[in-house]
């Protein structure tokens, strides 16, 4: 996956924004403020950092050994840093799921009255 493939997929899901708290090469992408993936785009490897079920946290590093790890700077039980620019490796298909479940977990988080308004949208 490219550094553009991993922006575009990221801002393609419903209320999806891309922030710069922290400097102006790490992107935070966020749904309703809260955040879901996080990268230095320009670097390499490239790298996300994700939202995972700590149970799948912990599977996914065991099956992607080196390529899924604990998230650097993050909850390590909550969060997994994923090598994305491999497709050999871990597989773009791959990737877009982790993506999408990080999503979906930061959504089912949110205010219910949120979660309708994303419905609706």
């Amino acid at each position: 996956m490219t550094p553009r493939e991993l922006r575009a997929l990221c801002l393609s899901f419903n209320a999806a924004v891309e922030e710069f708290p922290f400097r102006p090469q790490t992107s935070v992408f966020k749904v309703l403020g809260k955040m879901f993936a996080l990268s230095t785009l320009d670097a390499r490897p490239l790298t996300v950092n994700l939202k995972c079920d700590p149970e799948d946290a912990v599977r996914l590093r065991r099956e992607h050994e080196g390529l899924v790890v604990p998230g650097w700077h993050m909850n390590k039980r909550h969060w997994n840093t994923v090598t994305a620019d491999r497709p050999d490796e871990l597989p773009d298909r791959v990737v877009r799921e982790l993506v999408e479940d990080s999503y979906d977990l930061v959504v089912a988080g949110l205010p219910r009255a949120e979660r309708l308004r994303l419905d609706r949208a």
